[in-house]
């Protein structure tokens, strides 16, 4: 007769459910790269690799914000319109107002990362939920970005401007710089500041947190201004590599950030997030969607793809926070 586990020993089942919920998902997504290389032998070229980060740049930067307002348990379902709001900025600015480049771009950053100020007020002060506060604020955004253009496009001529996404530093392209300077600056606020401490005892256990003499307030206000901060750099990233601001650009964006970040093992349930793991998501993301493009797949069928993982991510999400807990 097999005899059960002692007390705080953890079980076979226990131990499988554990690696499950910390591999499953990317074990899934890497024999499906496996398939795809297979089938396509320019999938892991270099050069496509190298293409590839250049375009998980922009998903990148709003993956991060989306990290921290998950990690503190919230959602910020704004990155999408952020990006275009941002964008119709720059290229009313730079090409019907004739400001420099850098200008416009401070402009249009300075409003998206207003913005995010606002919705961290609104959620903090208030007490509102975050998906609502978001999702009626991504009307607002996206509705002022239509009026800023008059929903027309605004093409953008500046050498400058293009030079962003088209330049090279080293070999490298810009739009992978600023992915890695940003993952640095993530990775160090979030793993060795206060306020990274704050954000993951605030997503897990806020009463605690607040007792211990966190500021709940700042320390969402915080979050929700840097994922705004972060979808106004991103967004110039998109508008650079274009030419062009539009304010129908960025729509559906938000899930694929959300992707990223549930992938690379953020949890919904707040409190548990890490930057390499968002790294991870992000370009296992990134190489999905390319390999799928590369073999044909059709757009409708990669929606799809999409959600189930999305579902799958959360589904071992929840396996993990059962075990842990």
């Amino acid at each position: 007769m097999a005899s059960s586990p002692k007390v705080g020993q953890i079980s076979k089942q226990d131990k499988i459910r554990s690696i499950m919920g910390q591999y499953g998902i990317g074990v899934v997504l890497i024999i499906m790269m496996i398939i795809i290389a297979v089938m396509e032998p320019r999938f892991l070229t270099l050069s496509n690799i190298i293409n590839v980060a250049t375009q998980i740049s922009i998903n990148g930067l709003l993956c991060y914000g989306l990290c921290i307002c998950i990690t503190t348990g919230g959602i910020d379902l704004t990155v999408g319109a952020q990006l275009a709001l941002t964008s119709c900025i720059i290229g009313q600015t730079m090409t019907n107002l004739g400001w420099p480049a850098f200008l416009a771009i401070l402009a249009g950053v300075a409003v998206s990362t207003a913005f995010g100020f606002i919705d961290g007020c609104l959620i903090a002060k208030f007490n509102m939920f975050p998906f609502v506060v978001t999702l009626s604020m991504q009307l607002v955004i996206r509705g002022l970005s239509q009026v800023i253009t008059g929903g027309r496009a605004v093409m953008i001529t500046n050498k400058w401007f293009a030079g962003i996404y088209s330049n090279k530093l080293f070999g490298i392209p810009m739009p992978i710089i600023i992915f890695i300077v940003v993952t640095i600056l993530m990775y160090l606020m979030l793993h060795w500041t206060k306020f990274g401490r704050y954000i993951y005892a605030v997503g897990g256990n806020v009463n605690a947190a607040v007792a211990s003499g966190v500021s709940r307030f700042w320390v969402l206000v915080g979050v929700y201004t840097i994922s705004g901060l972060l979808a106004g750099l991103a967004s110039m990233i998109y508008t650079s590599k274009t030419g062009a601001a539009q304010s129908n650009i960025g729509v559906g964006y938000e899930t694929d950030a959300i992707a990223a970040a549930v992938l690379g093992g953020t949890s919904f349930a707040g409190g548990i997030a890490t930057i390499p793991g968002d790294v991870l998501g992000i370009f296992i993301i990134g190489l999905i969607y390319n390999g799928m493009n590369m073999i044909g797949v059709s757009s409708y069928f990669q929606s799809i793809v999409k959600g189930l993982i999305i579902i799958g991510a959360v589904m071992l999400d929840m396996v993990m926070n059962k075990n842990n807990h």
